[in-house]
């Protein structure tokens, strides 16, 4: 039986990417990307369990929202990924990285009401929404138009989901009504 071979390292330095910006606010930058990628991640995945698993009278409209809204997150993922590579910074290498810096809490169990679904993400997106404003005041400092100017792009999109949770947890009754 052949003997796998070690993976082969490089150093850090082959990752750098010319950029202007000073590479302390680079760490910064990139490493609050990671932060939010392993949310985006985490959010991601949760909105799709409720999706998945959605049930009684209102299934079909939770069921599309919650498809919506999923699609929304995963899209924003790549580009979180991609800007702080642009930079000149690193980011996620796995899954196990994300689970140690995410801020959005696992939601495992086997019945969740529809009712408790959008609330729960509702919340997760208002903290999001928070977070990312955190985000944007460390790239708005650093002069980074171009990363804070996706943020606020990401940000309104955060907004709008916890807007439609909302809308459509007024009044509810537990059973979705």
């Amino acid at each position: 039986m052949a003997k796998a071979k070690p993976i082969q390292r490089v150093g850090s330095d082959r990752l750098n990417t010319p950029t202007d910006l000073d590479p302390k606010d680079v760490k910064k930058i990139s490493e609050g990307l990671t932060v939010l990628l392993s949310d985006l991640f985490a959010l991601y995945i949760k909105t799709k369990n409720f999706h998945w698993h959605v049930s009684g009278p209102n299934f079909r409209d939770y069921h599309l929202l919650l498809d919506a809204q999923s699609e929304q997150i995963f899209a924003i993922i790549d580009a979180v990924g991609e800007r702080a590579r642009k930079i000149g910074g690193t980011t996620l290498r796995s899954l196990g990285q994300a689970e140690s810096l995410k801020r959005v809490a696992d939601n495992n169990a086997e019945y969740v009401s529809p009712l408790d679904m959008l609330k729960e993400l509702r919340d997760d997106n208002r903290q999001l929404t928070a977070n990312m404003r955190e985000l944007h005041e460390i790239t708005d400092e650093a002069n980074d138009v171009s990363t804070t100017s996706l943020i606020e792009e990401w940000i309104d999109e955060s907004e709008e989901r916890t807007w439609f949770l909302y809308e459509s947890t007024r009044e509810a009754t537990q059973g979705g009504h």
